[in-house]
């Protein structure tokens, strides 16, 4: 569900949002005169998210590396598995 509230509710209804924003653990759009103008999230699922990127560009570059020929031995796999878990298990 998407949740869609105009600008001048940051101003009015703060704690309503924040509340929000971390009882769904999603992103709160914000509109000024009925266009988009900002997206507002908890920090928690602003970090999870931020972690799940960094993830995702490693594996596409692992990926990338696997295509271009450049093979990882199973000893930098297994430090690069461990590493992108601890990343985002100390984003919670």
């Amino acid at each position: 569900m998407m949740n869609i509230k105009p600008s001048a509710a940051i101003r009015k209804n703060y704690n309503e949002i924040s509340a929000l924003c971390k009882r769904t653990k999603e992103p709160v759009y914000l509109t000024k005169n009925g266009e988009g103008d900002l997206v507002v999230m908890d920090l928690e699922t602003y970090s999870r998210r931020e972690s799940m990127l960094r993830l995702r560009e490693a594996l596409l570059q692992s990926e990338a590396d696997i295509q271009s020929g450049h093979v990882h031995t199973v000893e930098e796999t297994a430090d690069a598995m461990r590493q992108a878990i601890a990343e985002v298990s100390d984003a919670k």
